[in-house]
């Protein structure tokens, strides 16, 4: 089991889905989240879920809760309350959405991540997965710059910090259920896999 805490973020509005995508049923689960929290359980000594409201979910976790008086529908108040609950150097973020991140990926940026930079992110043809790799605590200052500026694009947090990438050749594993069509795609790939 790996010893890094791992926080599944679903805290987002998912507005393009149309429904809070973290409550979709999903691999014999009642919600995604679950299912997420169920699977990476089984890979991590530590699993949180960062969230806007624990109350929109109906099962047993440990929830991190965005700040109350952030009306924000963006990870970086989700960073900011992991970095505190936490309370590590590092942790791996993976986002709901993401159900098909499996053991090898996870593996491979946790063996590739080095104490002297900020962050160690997934990347592949189509770019940064910056929801899936990790995150160090000397970003905690920059994610409260972000917040107090109200800017909340990781892809440019991660440009401008010492972040290192890993990159995978396949993409599939990192397709995010971001529209309808995506939530069909990803329930036919779970009906052909193993995960």
């Amino acid at each position: 089991m790996f010893s890094i805490p791992c926080v599944i973020f679903a805290g987002g509005k998912s507005s393009r889905m149309g429904e809070d995508k973290a409550l979709l049923p999903f691999g014999g689960f009642t919600t995604l989240a679950e299912y997420q929290y169920t699977k990476l359980s089984t890979l991590f000594e530590s699993v949180y879920i960062s969230c806007k409201d624990k109350n929109n979910f109906d099962f047993h976790a440990k929830f991190i809760e965005d700040d109350k008086k952030n009306e924000i529908f963006a990870p970086t108040a989700g960073f900011l309350a992991s970095f505190k609950t936490v309370n590590t150097d590092t942790f791996f973020a993976l986002s709901v959405d993401a159900p098909f991140v499996d053991e090898s990926i996870i593996s491979r940026l946790i063996h590739a991540d080095d104490f002297q930079v900020d962050a160690t992110i997934a990347e592949t043809k189509e770019g940064l997965q910056p929801l899936c790799g990790i995150y160090h605590k000397s970003l905690e200052k920059e994610f409260l710059l972000m917040q107090e500026q109200n800017r909340h694009k990781l892809g440019f947090l991660l440009k401008n910090a010492h972040t290192d990438t890993v990159f995978f050749h396949d993409a599939t594993p990192f397709l995010n259920m971001n529209h309808p069509e995506d939530y069909k795609k990803a329930l036919q790939i779970l009906k052909t896999s193993n995960c």
